[in-house]
């Protein structure tokens, strides 16, 4: 009863701390919780192949148990909290990681000579034994991880759109396939008794029972939504963007880039609205939008020509890109019209930061001084923790208006 506890104060600990850091995503980015991720990684693996408990239904390692369970089960929950371009790049990640470590292992190996240290020598037998397991592990992790969100992608809806089920079944699957997988390497690689299969086996039941129920209530309470899965994919759609498939990830960049001034397209634009739309509950910071129009640009795409027109635009778009700050996004909203994307910048800062984003356009244009290009901006904030930014777009774009009617090159914002 006590390695019971002992096991699920672990547990605990473990989805305490990696929820928190999930939860925190949007104060100090996903670097927190990927990197917590990575650390864990290591001690999950060691133990797994050196610490084992004896309980009544057999032998287990709490690096397993615990630690392997949590880990992907908190890969699910960053799945469906954000996506699936999000949730690949922790895997790849440990996965280059681990085969880095492997060859940085080989090349250590190549030292003919190693000072002695009292009481101490490396052990290199023990390093290469962690490196196979680490990188099979991450293999198994990879596939795992695909196979999770695609079962729980179909169980979500064979259940009803109840998620505690669909995860507790995904789980259970996945863990048993796991467990089928990696003890084989396991066994040929540190003699594991094979009472570990079965002991292991079961505690992962349990750890997926769990954490199931600790996911249900992180969606219920901590970041509760509309709808707990927030893909609305196909499987096919899942599996392509989780696998790297390159012909999709061509299409998506193609259709996320304006050709002809390389801002974000509408589409993109209306995209990141709906992605918002569904965090709105859990992001407290507030979004500042910049609505921008090249003026009098009819007048010079018709004295000009529709090329001069076209390198108008381009460079428009390149001077709005280079004045924005990092992480703010600059799209093409119609014809001469472009809206800057700020988040977590209230509107003090968006005013100061439009007028920055002015004074570039016209500098970007100073060396012609026959084509005197300025623009018009309406800037517009929401409130903290506002998911539609529907009405915070007509603010901008009323704002832009008022702009062009108080004589053009300026900046208008809240009176």
């Amino acid at each position: 009863m006590n390695g019971v506890l002992l096991l699920t104060l672990q547990a605990l600990l473990y989805f305490g701390v990696m929820a928190a850091l999930l939860r925190a995503r949007f104060a100090y980015g996903i670097g927190l919780f990927v990197c917590a991720l990575g650390v864990m990684h290591f001690l999950e693996t060691y133990l797994a192949a050196v610490f084992f408990i004896e309980l009544p239904f057999g032998l287990l390692s709490p690096g397993s148990t615990v630690l392997f369970s949590g880990k992907l089960m908190m890969f699910l929950l960053l799945y469906v909290r954000e996506d699936a371009e999000t949730v690949r790049q922790p895997i790849y990640g440990l996965m280059i990681g681990n085969l880095l470590l492997v060859g940085l292992a080989l090349i250590l190996r190549q030292h003919e000579t190693l000072a002695p240290l009292p009481g101490y020598q490396a052990d290199m037998r023990f390093i290469d034994q962690i490196g196979i397991l680490m990188v099979w592990g991450t293999l198994l992790l990879f596939v795992d991880v695909i196979a999770l969100i695609l079962l729980y992608e179909r169980l979500f809806r064979a259940f009803r759109r109840r998620a505690l089920p669909a995860l507790l079944a995904s789980s259970c699957l996945v863990l048993t396939f796991d467990q089928l997988a990696f003890f084989p390497v396991l066994h040929w690689v540190t003699g594991t008794p094979f009472d570990a299969l079965s002991g292991g086996w079961a505690a992962k039941m349990g750890a997926a029972a769990l954490y199931s129920a600790l996911i249900a209530l992180y969606l219920g309470f901590v970041e509760p939504a509309d709808r707990p899965a927030l893909s609305g994919r196909r499987l096919r759609d899942v599996f392509d963007i989780l696998t790297y498939r390159a012909r999709y990830e061509d299409l998506l960049a193609r259709a996320a880039i304006d050709n002809l001034t390389g801002a974000g397209t509408r589409a993109a634009f209306e995209e990141l609205r709906q992605r918002r739309l569904h965090r709105r509950s859990v992001d407290p910071r507030p979004v500042s939008l910049a609505m921008v129009d090249v003026d009098h640009f009819k007048a010079a795409n018709d004295l000009h020509g529709h090329a001069t027109g076209d390198e108008i635009l381009a460079t428009v778009a390149r001077a709005l890109s280079g004045a924005v700050r990092t992480g703010d996004g600059v799209f093409r909203y119609g014809g001469e019209e472009f809206v800057a994307l700020c988040e977590g910048l209230d509107h003090p800062g968006a005013l100061a930061l439009a007028e920055r984003l002015r004074a570039a356009v016209s500098e970007a244009f100073a060396h012609d001084p026959d084509r005197r290009v300025t623009v018009s901006i309406g800037v517009a904030t929401s409130l903290p923790g506002a998911g539609d930014l529907g009405p915070t777009l007509a603010q901008a774009d009323a704002r832009l208006y008022a702009a062009k009617r108080a004589g053009r090159d300026r900046v208008v914002g809240e009176l």
